[in-house]
């Protein structure tokens, strides 16, 4: 049951610290804005990360490809690699007989419009439900694009939605936009336990996690087992840690894991399966194992970020920004500062 667990202001819990809406400010297109640099700094085979589809694909564009992943069940590759960042995160379609969910708005609200028109094609459905999994902005930077025909209920949690609003007019956004009125009308999903939604001959679970920031969520359904992870899971992408709570993205990463044959949607990269979640797992754990070690040590995170390196076991993993192991490892020593 969807309930409004609206708070008056926006103070959260980050690493054992109170931060204020102010402190977000800057943060909120934190995925996106680092993702800006993949034009110039990526190796020549950066294509292949997300180049290879594993489902069937049943539409293509050059932000992205949306892969068949079951029956009335899609998830939006995006291949922002080249440059087109219409999209930028992946997302998906879910669909029962009576109505339809949109996991994520994307980047832009062209992208956000392409999945609803996609979703319409496939279905004969325009969107009844979008799920934002958390506040950064190319994942609720489109939501305006849903907007046509019969506007779609928006869910989210309390943290993401006023992350989102307060982002939005602290940048000097017009509030009465399009985007804010959407806002304004979210349905708040319980903060402790599962949502469901009953999409007529489908149950979809929204659960509440967190770690990759301090609000987020998971969508997933059974028969067969799908995972839509937001960005707790990244696939062959070296994650982005900018607003992470680390030791709670170790316990809720985890927590994903189901029965083997379990399809998972990563925020960003290739569909996975179980082996490329429990390499993931490894990844995380790594950087554990490195921040730890460079906390005892009593040494900065700079420079443990210019020791740490994957084992090569892991294979290859695309980093979006130069200092993406240094973000990590400085999440850590947040984390451990405040234990």
């Amino acid at each position: 049951m969807v309930g409004d667990h609206i708070a008056a202001e926006v103070r959260l819990v980050h690493a054992g610290q109170t931060v204020t809406r102010r402190s977000f400010i800057g943060t909120a297109a934190s995925c996106g804005a680092h993702m800006m640099f993949i034009a110039s700094g990526l190796p020549r085979s950066a294509g292949r990360f997300v180049g290879t589809a594993n489902g069937q694909v049943v539409a293509e564009e050059p932000w992205g490809r949306l892969e068949r992943v079951g029956e009335g069940l899609w998830a939006l590759i995006s291949t922002p690699l080249d440059g087109d960042r219409t999209t930028l995160c992946n997302g998906g379609i879910v669909t029962g007989t009576e109505g339809l969910m949109v996991v994520e708005s994307f980047a832009s609200p062209d992208g956000a419009r392409w999945m609803a028109e996609q979703a319409r094609t496939l279905t004969g459905k325009w969107p009844s439900h979008v799920v934002l999994t958390h506040f950064h902005g190319d994942h609720t930077g489109g939501i305006a694009g849903f907007a046509r025909e019969e506007t779609p209920r928006v869910l989210a949690t309390t943290v993401t939605r006023n992350l989102v609003q307060h982002s939005d007019a602290l940048r000097d956004r017009d509030a009465g936009s399009l985007k804010a009125r959407m806002l304004a009308d979210v349905a708040i999903v319980n903060p402790v336990s599962a949502t469901k939604i009953d999409l007529g001959g489908r149950t979809v679970q929204i659960m509440p996690r967190a770690g990759h920031t301090p609000s987020d969520l998971t969508i997933q359904v059974n028969d067969p087992s799908v995972v839509w992870c937001g960005d707790l899971v990244w696939n062959r992408m070296f994650p982005n840690y900018t607003d992470a709570i680390p030791s709670r993205l170790s316990r809720d990463v985890r927590a994903l894991v189901r029965e083997a044959g379990t399809t998972y949607v990563p925020g960003h990269g290739p569909l996975a399966d179980s082996s490329d979640l429990e390499r993931f797992i490894e990844v995380i754990d790594t950087v554990e194992v490195a921040a730890r070690d460079a906390f005892d040590r009593g040494i900065s995170a700079e420079q443990a970020a210019r020791e740490f390196r994957l084992p090569d076991s892991l294979g290859e993993w695309i980093m979006f920004s130069p200092r993406y192991y240094e973000v990590a490892l400085s999440a850590w020593e947040r984390d451990l500062s405040n234990s």
